[in-house]
């Protein structure tokens, strides 16, 4: 690490780790075009199914689970936020490319299993033995796809977390809104309104915290050395994902005193767990964060006051108010951007530290610091000395 970075000028790319533009514009114009397509899909068959009054009655409803569930992956993935335009694709990979392919799968073994068996049995063995391991395996692939091709924006266990809950709670949405029109199409108002408290007022984060396993394990293989980790956690916890949907659904299609039983003994408490996980996971983060910015105290590259800073969220947000009062709005973005290139350089290094970066991070180490420095010239005015 050269010292004639720490003065570098402030004329930096405002992220040093963005694609060409070219390349960007390609894969966002094929993507785009796909979910487009699906999108169509979806909105053709759920139309001509139930109307389109009775499909819209149904998003609108579904609409209000998101408003729990995505604000509390993102409440995670507050101290190295992933890229926006990422979250989106996760969310439309899940409600639209995995809830299409879903359909498609569990419809063709209903089909197959009726001719074995009666229309109920073959229902109820989808929903236990089937719709788990396929569903849960088009969620994964969504995490699994970005740490393979979007290593530089995976740093691990937190990061798994937060693209499989996003996805998964993309699945739920169209799956709610496939089971609320079924319910008014029935029932009216009343099945409509019973459905709406099952689903997505009391176990609103059921699929994410099936996929949120496998994110678990995919992310465990992210920051692991040894290439067995790196096989046996994705599998080892896509496994559990399919368990617990399993699970989830055995009881759901058992109904009566038996989901009842299983919500209040088995999933509330399992809830609890899934919620101080979540917590741990973003207090973890921000210890990892100050462990891994310590060499560049050392190094002259920060201080020890920025670290400690850095490493905690409230401590950031005082930060924020300070650059904003001595800097004004300028400062303020200058102050969220040296936290956001801090907290992407420790990751960084703690990917460095278990040989898992890729051959471009000690270029991506050297433009991140660079990045540090030029931003804090604008909130503070001089470098660290």
């Amino acid at each position: 690490m050269s010292g004639d970075l720490r003065t570098a000028p402030a004329a930096l790319r405002a992220n040093p780790t963005s694609r060409s533009a070219l390349r960007g514009a390609v894969v966002l114009g094929v993507g785009g075009v796909g979910f487009l397509l699906a999108a169509l899909v979806v909105s053709a068959y759920l139309g001509a199914t139930f109307g389109v009054q009775t499909a819209l009655l149904a998003l609108a409803v579904a609409l209000v689970p998101l408003f729990i569930v995505i604000p509390s992956f993102l409440w995670l993935d507050r101290f190295e936020s992933e890229p926006t335009r990422y979250l989106v694709v996760a969310f439309l990979w899940g409600a639209l490319v995995a809830a299409l392919l879903a359909a498609v799968f569990n419809t063709s073994a209903i089909v197959v299993l009726q001719s074995a068996t009666d229309p109920d049995a073959a229902l109820a063995t989808t929903a236990v033995l089937v719709a788990p391991v396929v569903e849960e395996a088009l969620k994964g692939l969504l995490v699994l796809l970005v740490w393979l091709f979007l290593r530089r924006e995976f740093d691990g266990v937190t990061d798994g977390m937060v693209y499989a809950g996003v996805c998964a709670a993309g699945f739920a949405f169209t799956e709610n809104i496939q089971y609320l029109a079924q319910a008014y199409s029935d029932g009216g108002g009343e099945a409509l309104t019973a459905t709406f408290v099952a689903r997505c007022l009391l176990s609103p984060f059921a699929h994410p915290m099936f996929t949120l396993l496998t994110g678990v394990g995919i992310g465990v293989a992210a920051t692991s050395r040894g290439w067995l980790p790196k096989v046996l956690a994705p599998v080892a916890g896509y496994l559990l994902a399919v368990l617990a949907h399993a699970l989830w659904n055995l009881a759901a299609v058992s109904g009566g005193t038996g989901l009842v039983t299983v919500y209040v003994l088995v999933e509330v408490p399992v809830f609890l767990a899934y919620v101080g996980f979540v917590v741990w996971a973003r207090s973890r983060e921000g210890r990892l964060i100050g462990q891994f910015l310590r060499p560049y105290v050392d190094a002259g590259w920060l201080s020890r006051g920025e670290v400690t800073m850095l490493a905690s969220m409230s401590h950031r947000r005082e930060a924020r108010v300070w650059a904003r009062t001595n800097a004004g709005a300028g400062g303020l973005a200058a102050m969220r951007a040296f936290q956001d290139t801090a907290s992407e350089l420790a990751l960084l290094r703690r990917r460095m530290h278990h040989d898992a970066a890729d051959a471009h991070a000690l270029a991506q180490e050297r433009e991140l610091l660079a990045a540090l420095a030029a931003r804090r010239t604008e909130f503070v005015g001089l470098p660290v000395s």
